[in-house]
């Protein structure tokens, strides 16, 4: 087990990124078509493809998912990740061609200090396709990827990912770019929100505190002074090697969004577009009750309040940061 979202089989990732623009794109890419679906808990969240996900519509499987900086200039990344699956001849079959099937979804890192002024088409579609390209089953997090200008209430955010293996033997997987409006710290502790679901100090190790901190009544968010939608979210995928149909992978999606909660403080925001996509490989097969179902579901949000913690703790330092990394305000 690598501790990430690639511990479930069938699924790999990729990051490019662009030291200068201090934004990037990340590629979880799938061995073959899986069941996919999404919820959408934020009120200001930007994506692509995902009315396709509805378990209503027709197309079940997806080849793909993106996550990506740049606002709405970052959704073109999910057209770079489809040239490259195309050159792989992947893709829903129609008429004799194949269409790769690559929703995704973005954050907007447009002011923490990177240079935006790109001329006349922005280079997303380059990071879509150089993410694909790289997708593998080791990958980085931290200031990585999507994660790459992430920033969340006083800190640096980034890309993490965690896994957890279920007692059946079933493998859930979880993946966050986090640039959240909330706070993913106890005030200014440095205790992660999600300490309780905190494994082999993945994250720091420093469990709770012996008392909450001090004015826990105010509430840390991100440009407090200018709150607007669209520049905060947390984008997210939780994967899982069982065998679901599309109406029990959103249901998956939704209940995922608990490990928004329990790690970010306040989540689900007006001004977040926080999203959780669900992917299932199938490769493990059916679960074999409805007890193993709940606990998949309890799972993976727990997965996911580690995978947020992790990628905030694993963000590096950059010239021009709005905010400090958690290793550089609290790390010994």
């Amino acid at each position: 087990m690598r501790n990430l979202i690639t511990d479930v089989a069938g699924i790999n990732v990729g990051n490019s990124k662009s030291e200068g623009l201090k934004s990037g794109a990340t590629a979880i890419l799938c061995d073959e078509p899986a069941i996919s679906a999404c919820h959408v808990m934020g009120g200001a969240p930007g994506t692509r493809d995902t009315d396709l996900l509805a378990p209503h519509n027709t197309v079940e499987k997806v080849d793909g998912i993106v996550l990506s900086g740049g606002s709405a200039f970052g959704l073109d990344a999910c057209g770079g990740a489809q040239s490259f699956l195309r050159t792989q001849g992947r893709g829903f079959e129609v008429g004799g061609h194949r269409i790769p099937i690559v929703p995704g979804a973005i954050l907007f890192d447009l002011v923490n200090g990177g240079d935006k002024n790109w001329g006349l088409h922005s280079p997303y579609r380059d990071l879509g396709y150089q993410a694909a390209e790289a997708a593998a089953s080791d990958f980085a997090i931290g200031t990585e990827g999507a994660g790459t200008g992430a920033i969340v209430a006083g800190l640096k955010g980034g890309l993490g990912s965690a896994s957890t293996q279920m007692k059946s033997g079933a493998t859930i997987g979880a993946l966050a770019a986090v640039n959240a409006l909330g706070n993913p710290v106890m005030g200014d502790s440095g205790h992660f929100w999600a300490a309780p679901f905190e494994q082999d100090g993945e994250f720091g190790g420093r469990g709770l505190p012996s008392t909450l901190p001090a004015r826990t009544s105010d509430i840390a968010i991100k440009f407090r002074d200018e709150p607007a939608a669209g520049r905060n979210t947390t984008i997210a995928v939780v994967a899982t090697d069982a065998s679901l149909t599309k109406a029990e992978a959103a249901r998956l999606a939704m209940v995922t969004h608990d490990g928004f909660a329990r790690a970010l403080w306040p989540s689900h925001t007006p001004f977040d577009g926080d999203i959780v996509f669900a992917l299932a490989t199938g490769t493990h097969g059916r679960l074999n009750s409805m007890d193993e179902w709940i606990d998949l579901c309890a799972l993976a949000s727990a997965t996911m309040a580690r995978a947020i913690a992790r990628g905030v703790h694993a963000a590096s330092p950059a010239a021009g940061d709005p905010y400090p990394t958690w290793q550089q305000k609290f790390g010994q």
